[in-house]
């Protein structure tokens, strides 16, 4: 087994080095970016406290990062998810599949949103803003600043969200106002002959019917645990947080801490979001088009303003530019992990494919400029977010990864829990599962969702057929097909599956990795003695402005020392260990234990 750690280990997991406090902060805070606070607050003052459950279905699956994914990632030897599914399967295939990520112009509509709202700012020069601003602290920085600047964006994201909770609360009369008013809260412009602008009768229950209600309980019980295995257990900007951990405990606690977290957004998001509704119904809660377009823009609805509405309502002048700044901190911490793990996706799982040679300089800079294509990429795709999903952020958020989440989920379970599965039935049903989510996801956007007052014309398979059971179809169809495929062609022989399944994790044998026939005959750039000596030999200080320009990129004009083969070989070990201390396993155990059965209490209360 080999390992390359001079690029990937301090351009992705800086050598494993963060404790499980700072992990559990920036898993809280790359999802509760600002595109949660207007999506889920939004989705909260149209239906109610329902769409809370996807912040408590969290934790079940952070349990599950913590104690059966990651340790199989940390003895695999991986630094991004792809590279498993390469050390797992062989081939390019798959891997070159999973390099992409689609996060990233949510997040910049729902920070743009927010300023046009509070700031009075075009949306568009606000983009822009929000995007220099950002890309520019991506492009210096890296993993670890993401990592350590998240753990202090998220207690002021948390402090400032509880402030503006308990004036929300004391505005509407706490709970018991809020059971009342929200009740009563229908715009004064209605559409005739409709019911569209009456709050839901069932807005106070998670747990709604699962033929008629907006978020069917089966769908948010099972479908939402297929979406949630697939941000939180493979996808590169979170599962990188648990692969910097100290060690497989500070990785479990992190997870621990990350579900005790996720509890507080049904209070200090989705709660407001109704506030906000009630407190103000011909903005928020408005249903006809002319009205919407003249209040945010959107004919569909304008419940996307509901928390940036509650800002500039209710706080005062000095919190009002606490909550702007936590609004700022949101988006920052989202845009920098995806615009990061992105960058590094690209890197290593696709620009090392067409250039094995290539110098880790290049690989940086390469990096740094697929960053200005992501945000470029983003600015384009915003006018579609504001017209999808009645305009509901969230709603567009969880649809879409309704429809390309499902495959990856049933290709990383089968990969680690079944052996049988080859390179072979992953593919083909990843193919299979894209093209049938593929032609769900146009046609949510050929038939968008009617204003109020408008026939529904969609097909049967979107307007009867919700998204969250949508995902569970297309997991058990993707399923289906790998193992038929798998069946039906040649099986991996065991000796290269050593700790790539969760039943082979704690194997001592040596692990024959798979041939990648990309990388034949080459060498990582770090290791190459005449690329080495020519980045480092100059003997002359660089110009100020090349100085300027290497900072910006993340390089250095000081010659590296490079790592003895056995200095090299200790840190392989040390970061594939999986070994635990009894204590700590003991007490990271009882915490699972304990975060589980607060976290069934509140559905149950709930319900």
């Amino acid at each position: 087994m080999s390992l390359s750690f001079s690029f990937e280990s301090v351009f992705s997991v800086c050598l494993s080095c963060v404790m499980f406090q700072q992990i559990g902060a920036s898993l809280m805070s790359s999802n509760v970016g600002s595109g949660l606070f207007i999506g889920l607050a939004g989705t909260g003052a149209a239906g109610g406290l329902a769409v809370g459950g996807f912040e408590w279905n969290a934790a079940w699956v952070l349990i599950a990062l913590g104690w059966i994914f990651v340790p199989v990632y940390i003895s695999a030897g991986v630094v991004t998810m792809p590279e498993y599914l390469r050390k797992r399967f062989g081939g390019q295939r798959i891997r070159i599949y999973m390099s992409h990520s689609c996060n990233s112009v949510m997040y910049i509509f729902s920070g743009a949103l927010f300023i046009q709202v509070s700031l009075g700012w075009d949306l568009y020069v606000s983009t822009v803003v929000l995007l220099a601003v950002t890309a520019l602290y991506t492009i210096a920085g890296g993993l670890t600043a993401v990592i350590y600047t998240d753990a202090l964006q998220t207690v002021i994201m948390v402090i400032g969200a509880f402030v503006l909770m308990f004036i929300a609360f004391d505005k509407v009369g706490w709970y018991e106002g809020l059971l009342v008013q929200y009740e009563r809260a229908v715009p004064a412009i209605t559409v005739p002959n409709t019911t569209c602008h009456l709050p839901r009768s069932d807005a106070f229950h998670i747990f709604r019917d699962p033929l008629t209600g907006d978020l069917p309980w089966p769908g948010l019980i099972f479908g939402l645990t297929v979406l949630a295995t697939w941000v939180w257990c493979t996808d590169q900007v979170i599962v990188q947080r648990s692969l910097s951990a100290k060690n497989l405990s500070h990785a479990k606690g992190g997870s621990v801490l990350g579900g005790y977290l996720k509890v507080f957004p049904m209070f200090f998001v989705v709660m407001p979001g109704m506030i906000s509704r009630a407190l103000y119904p011909n903005e928020v809660g408005c249903v006809d088009p002319e009205e919407c377009m003249k209040i945010c823009g959107a004919s569909v609805g304008c419940s996307n303003i509901a928390y940036p509405k509650l800002v500039v309502e209710l706080m005062p002048m000095g919190l009002r530019g606490l909550m702007i700044a936590v609004m700022m901190a949101a988006l920052m911490s989202s845009l920098t992990s995806i615009f990061n793990s992105s960058s590094t996706l690209f890197t290593m799982d696709i620009w090392q494919r067409i250039r094995p040679r290539a110098s880790e300089r290049e690989l940086m800079v390469v990096g740094r400029v697929f960053i200005l294509f992501l945000v470029a990429l983003s600015i384009v795709w915003i006018p579609v977010i504001q017209t999808a999903n009645s305009g509901q952020l969230f709603d567009y958020i969880q649809a879409i990864t309704s429809y390309l989440a499902p495959p990856i989920t049933t290709v990383f379970l089968m990969a680690i829990f079944w052996g049988r599965v080859n390179e072979q039935g992953a593919f083909w049903g990843l193919m299979v599962g894209l093209v049938v989510g593929t032609v769900r996801m146009v046609m949510e956007f050929v038939y968008s969702t009617p204003s109020c007052g408008e026939a529904d014309l969609r097909p049967a398979l979107l307007k009867d057929v919700h998204y969250l059971y949508f995902a569970l179809i297309l997991l058990a169809l993707t399923a289906l097909i790998i193992t038929a495929v798998s069946l039906c062609t040649a099986p991996i022989p065991e000796q290269h599956l050593v700790r790539l399944t969760w039943w082979t994790r704690h194997s001592k044998r040596e692990r024959v990795e798979l041939e990648d026939p990309w990388a034949r005959g080459s060498k990582p750039a770090g290791s190459d003695p005449s690329t080495t000596e020519s980045e480092g030999s100059d003997e002359d200080t660089p110009a100020w402005w090349k100085r300027a320009g290497m900072w910006l990129c993340g390089l250095s004009h000081v010659a590296k020392q490079e790592m003895s083969e056995e200095e090299r070989q200790a840190l392989e070990r040390k970061l594939t260990s999986i070994e635990e201390d009894h204590t700590w396993k003991t007490v990271c155990n009882v915490n699972a234990l304990i975060l589980l059965t607060v976290n069934v209490f509140l559905w149950g209360y709930f319900a």
